[in-house]
């Protein structure tokens, strides 16, 4: 199974992008974006380092609720 979890620019320098979320930086390859207009603040699917799709800030969010939700159950059942 593959994950891609959603991320927020916070800078770009050509093809590579600092992002970040959930106090977790990192830098993202913009390479397989490159026919995307992508600006500062954008949200983006990262997936091993590669930005795979530009998204809106509701799909992130609503990713981030449904990943925690996740996160939680996995948590109880350990107990």
């Amino acid at each position: 199974m593959c994950l891609a979890v959603p991320m927020q620019i916070t800078k770009i320098e050509g093809h590579t992008a600092h992002c970040a979320s959930h106090g977790i930086e990192r830098e993202v390859s913009l390479f397989l974006l490159d026919d995307e207009t992508i600006n500062v603040g954008d949200h983006l699917l990262i997936h091993v380092g590669y930005a795979i799709q530009k998204i809106t800030e509701e799909e992130a969010l609503s990713t981030w609720e449904l990943l925690d939700q996740m996160l939680a159950e996995d948590a109880e059942s350990a107990l």
